[in-house]
């Protein structure tokens, strides 16, 4: 009878207000990843679309699934300071009870979105030759061997929580640690077979904006949704979700300009991306001045890194280390720069708390050297079971129809067109041959 009581009492805590939110936030989170799709989908060149496209949809079923069976008992259930415990498992105990003001099972959901968009970043990096089946196998065992963990650290009372590290939506937890994944990865399955040799241009561009766009749009989700709330702490991150991107947009089309004397589409949304990583972990704890600043600053060593991209041998396809992982990063640290008291209660660098700078940096640093590890690790393990790789002719060809038996594009007959040097042999397309001039 008295457990009975005290369950009644524990569902009427739950706000009916912050539930509304919290619902609406989650399916914007969930959003992000098909607007993910489009934005990888469109920087690929065309006989690569869908399967691009679909390692991001398939991020929302296999993690999806895992999140729910084990993951998120890992992240979140009480256990050491490194790993949570088992108490979630198969979602024993995850019901109507209030987390806080929201019913538990929402809180899950909503943190679920967040795993399976983080998984899904990392196939950027792969893009265009990793195998289909190498790719699910890999993010399987990702989320639950590395993503899991450092989820803990950070948002589930352990060591990095415990620490004082700030993290408000994923800085660390999302950015760092897809980004350092996507390096391995990419380091791991090796470059292009065409890299450095020709012209790799988006084959959609519209593609990229609109996903740049729909990204923008479900990230207010995914920022302010953080408070857990519908309260000032969310408007205040909805605030600084719309001003970071903004001010890095800026930034992006000015180095733009003076770089090159045009402005981009896929420079701008890239730019808006980046904004979008940098204030992630600091939106509820910095002023909308300060998320300005942060965006704007955020840009420059992006945009440099994506710049310089073209002169190292790893081949990141669609520049996950660059936006994501340098993006976060520098986000990360500048959130123990700019936070204010004023505003989500913490105090950084500029409030004279060096300490907080310096535990952002620890937390950084613990993140890459773990993701980077496991990940390695983990592809390691796979390539001893299956190849991570597509073989010669599926590569020159295109995966779409060799790992999905479709095509992004149906040419009126129902032809697969194959370009005609996978099949004879040519000389690959010269370095600046617009993509509507390039073989299918």
């Amino acid at each position: 009878m008295e457990e009975a009581v005290d369950k009644l009492a524990d569902v009427a805590a739950v706000s009916g207000a912050d539930t509304a939110w919290m619902i609406v936030a989650t399916a914007l989170v969930l959003l992000m990843t098909p607007a993910l799709a489009f934005f990888y989908g469109g920087l690929v060149r065309q006989k690569n679309a869908l399967n691009t496209m679909m390692m991001s949809f398939a991020s929302l079923g296999v993690v999806g699934v895992l999140w729910a069976t084990v993951g998120y008992s890992l992240a979140f259930a009480p256990g050491t300071d490194f790993i949570g415990g088992l108490d979630y498992l198969f979602l024993r105990g995850v019901g109507m009870e209030a987390q806080g003001t929201i019913p538990h099972l929402l809180f899950m959901v909503f943190q679920g979105t967040f795993a399976i968009i983080t998984a899904a970043l990392i196939s950027g990096a792969v893009a265009e030759r990793m195998r289909f089946d190498a790719y699910l196998a890999f993010i399987s065992l990702w989320i639950l061997g590395v993503y899991a963990p450092v989820c803990h650290w950070v948002w589930g009372g352990g060591w990095l929580a415990k620490m004082g590290a700030l993290d408000f939506a994923g800085g660390t937890v999302v950015h760092v640690n897809a980004g350092i994944a996507a390096v391995v990865a990419a380091r791991i399955v090796g470059p292009r077979r065409d890299y450095g040799r020709q012209a790799m241009l988006p084959h959609n561009v519209p593609f990229v904006l609109l996903g740049a766009g729909l990204l923008w749009f479900g990230w207010f989700g995914f920022n302010a949704g953080s408070a857990l709330a519908a309260d000032g702490l969310a408007a205040l991150a909805f605030a600084n979700t719309m001003l970071a991107p903004a001010a890095a947009l800026v930034v992006w089309m000015f180095l733009d300009v003076r770089a090159t004397g045009s402005t981009t589409a896929v420079g701008a949304a890239t730019g808006i991306v980046v904004g979008l990583v940098a204030i992630t972990p600091a939106a509820g704890f910095i002023g909308p001045m300060a998320a300005i600043a942060l965006g704007g600053l955020a840009a420059v060593p992006s945009y440099f890194a994506i710049a310089k991209s073209q002169t190292h041998k790893l081949d990141d396809s669609l520049e996950v280390a660059a936006a994501h992982g340098l993006g976060g990063l520098v986000g990360a640290v500048l959130t123990g720069v700019f936070a204010a008291s004023a505003w989500g209660g913490a105090t950084g660098l500029l409030a004279g708390n060096f300490k907080q700078f310096a535990v952002q940096i620890v937390a950084v640093l613990a993140a890459m050297v773990y993701s980077g590890l496991v990940s390695w690790a983990l592809l390691k393990g796979i390539s001893m079971v299956i190849p991570l790789r597509a073989d010669e002719k599926s590569e020159r060809i295109g995966l779409d129809v060799p790992m999905h038996g479709e095509e992004a594009y149906s040419h009126g007959d129902g032809a697969v067109l194959i370009a005609p040097e996978a099949l004879a042999g040519a000389s690959p397309v010269p370095l600046g041959v617009p993509a509507s001039e390039q073989a299918v």
